[in-house]
């Protein structure tokens, strides 16, 4: 959170003792955020490019790119649960580094995540671990900009697809991965709770009747939202809530509508960091502020940790 906390300083004298002094130098270069199927099919079989596909087990091995390694969202290390709150980064990445060179990933490669592309939703799968490789401190990662699905879409006179697939697993050589642990990108509810105070923009990505009050994931001890917060669903972030992102112009739009700025410190939240990895990757990748930030324990967290909410509806 080192970012925001060198804003706040100069904003908030008085708050500048509790937080820490500067935000890591963003690095110098790094992978286009989004790919298209043009790239996937002129960079299938190149040399240090790892395609990563997300999807469910049974998916992958009826058809995938060539050359594709399988990982699993949910069981494989990309998040972790902690006193019963899930979708936390996981205080000891080094399991989930030795699964990724596991895959063949290593310090130099270039990894296209490719996740179903079904909806915006499950675009958060690709989002958020994109985001975990950023925190890792591994700058070279895309998305296949809608998914698997994107991949599939073009098809012959017998709707069979044209692109082409393999079938099966693929054995990967095991590779050395490194964690330059990015500390600054991780926030908890202490922190969270002086952003919000100081008046950094807090961004809540929920649909709107979680934000109002009206609903709440099963998980959350309570309804409501952060003080403060304004709602920007994370299915505006994709074309019609589907698999494909939005340009940069059109979200600009939206965030507009939305009275979210494009611009300057901001924390993304959700429930468990899923949906709030679609906002963080559309402010930080896409529209290019690198003060975007995410809360991945959100209201999840949040609630559990008995912090403080506002409620606009309170419905039974």
């Amino acid at each position: 959170m080192k970012r925001l906390q060198h804003t706040i300083r100069a904003t908030f004298g008085a708050l500048a003792l509790a937080l820490v002094t500067a935000f890591a130098a963003a690095p110098a270069m790094a992978a286009d955020p989004l790919v298209d199927v043009a790239w996937v099919k002129a960079n299938t079989g190149a040399d240090g490019v790892v395609f990563l596909d997300t999807r469910g087990s049974a998916a992958y091995l009826r058809g995938h790119i060539p050359g594709a390694v399988n990982t699993n969202y949910g069981k494989s290390g990309w998040r972790e649960a902690r006193n019963g709150v899930p979708g936390f980064f996981p205080a000891e990445p080094s399991k989930l580094a030795d699964h990724i060179a596991s895959l063949g990933i290593g310090d130099e490669s270039h990894v296209v995540i490719v996740p179903a592309g079904a909806d915006s939703s499950e675009m958060g799968t690709a989002t958020r671990i994109y985001w975990t490789f950023k925190v890792l401190g591994h700058d070279e990662v895309s998305i296949l900009n809608g998914g698997m699905g994107a991949y599939l879409a073009e098809v012959d006179g017998d709707k069979t697809p044209v692109n082409p697939l393999d079938k099966g697993a693929v054995e990967a050589t095991p590779a050395s991965f490194t964690i330059a642990l990015r500390e600054e990108m991780l926030i908890d509810e202490a922190e969270m709770q002086a952003v919000a105070d100081a008046g950094v923009v807090i961004v809540d990505n929920r649909p709107n009747d979680q934000f109002l009050g009206v609903n709440r994931h099963p998980r959350a001890k309570s309804s409501g939202t952060i003080a403060n917060a304004i709602n920007l669903p994370q299915s505006w972030a994709t074309i019609n809530g589907g698999g494909t992102f939005r340009d940069a112009a059109t979200l600009a739009k939206l965030y507009d509508a939305a009275g979210v700025p494009t611009s300057g410190p901001q924390v993304s939240f959700c429930n468990t960091g899923h949906w709030a990895s679609v906002g963080w990757f559309a402010s930080s990748e896409i529209l290019g502020n690198k003060d975007a930030q995410l809360y991945d324990g959100s209201m999840v967290a949040w609630t559990n940790a008995d912090m403080p909410v506002t409620q606009a509806i309170a419905a039974e």
